[in-house]
C-alpha cells in the first residue's frame, strides 16, 4: 500500500498563492491516479483536482483557472499549485492515491490551508 505525506499548507491572504506537495512511497507511483480533496468546516470532503499517470487532469469547477495539479513521476510526488486564493478555499486538503488496478484509495494525513486577511 502506498504511503502519502503532504506538506505546504499554511495561512495566506486572499489573492495569495500556496503550493501543496504529496510525497508517495511504498508502491509504484505510476499505478496511481493522484488527487487532491478538501474538507472545509461543516462540509463534506470534495474532489479538488486529479491527475492520471499519463497526465490527464480534471478540476472542480470552483478551482478551474486558479489551481493546477501536476506530478513528477521521477520524484513520486504530486503537487497542487493554488493561485488567487479565496476565503472559501479554507479547508483541510488531503492527498489521495487511487490504484488504477484495484480501485483502492490511500489517503494522506491532511494539511490545513487557511485563507484570511
Amino acid at each position: 500500500q502506498v504511503q502519502l505525506v503532504e506538506s505546504g499548507g499554511g495561512l495566506v491572504q486572499p489573492g495569495g498563492s500556496l503550493r501543496l506537495s504529496c510525497a508517495a512511497s511504498g508502491s509504484i507511483f505510476s499505478f496511481y491516479t493522484m488527487g487532491w480533496y478538501r474538507q472545509g468546516p461543516g462540509n463534506q470532503r470534495e474532489l479538488v483536482a486529479a491527475i492520471t499517470s499519463g497526465g490527464n487532469t480534471n478540476y472542480a469547477d470552483s478551482v478551474k483557472g486558479r489551481f493546477t495539479i501536476s506530478r513528477d513521476n521521477a520524484k513520486n510526488t504530486a503537487y497542487l499549485q493554488m493561485n488567487s486564493l479565496k476565503s472559501e478555499d479554507t479547508a483541510v486538503y488531503y492527498c489521495n492515491a487511487r490504484n488504477v488496478r484495484t480501485g483502492r484509495d490511500s489517503w494522506g494525513q491532511g494539511t490545513q490551508v487557511t485563507v484570511s486577511s
